[in-house]
């Protein structure tokens, strides 16, 4: 089992698990389909996006019916957060590992910061 960790390197801020329900999306097939048709993404919930090498990395919500928050990693450094729309949403930007949240989960996460995928 896995779990997402925020750090904002803030000396004050505290350490938070972002998501503790972690699904890995490792091949062709679950990264082309990724949230798309779900009726639901609870709470605690992420998907990860693993990618071989640092490149730009689209997301699209095309008959995904769910806002999402997605976090964009080079390594464990985030490059960009952004709230995606139901259905319309589009999201670019540079990176290794793309994670998908549900909509707020990502808040308070800010470029630069750092959020890894820990193993339990």
């Amino acid at each position: 089992m896995a779990r997402i960790v925020h750090d904002g390197g803030d000396a004050d801020a505290d350490v938070r698990v972002l998501a503790t329900n972690v699904t890995v999306a490792d091949s062709f097939l679950a990264k082309a389909r990724g949230l798309m048709f779900r009726r639901s993404f609870p709470d605690g919930s992420a998907l990860v996006f693993p990618f071989d090498g640092t490149a730009a990395r689209t997301l699209h919500m095309v008959a995904v019916p769910l806002d999402i928050d997605a976090v964009w990693l080079r390594g464990e450094r985030v490059e960009r957060v952004a709230r995606l729309s139901a259905w319309t949403g589009v999201g670019r930007a540079t990176a290794d590992t793309v994670i998908e949240l549900p909509a707020g989960a990502a808040a308070g996460v800010h470029e630069g910061d750092t959020v890894r995928i820990d193993s339990e």
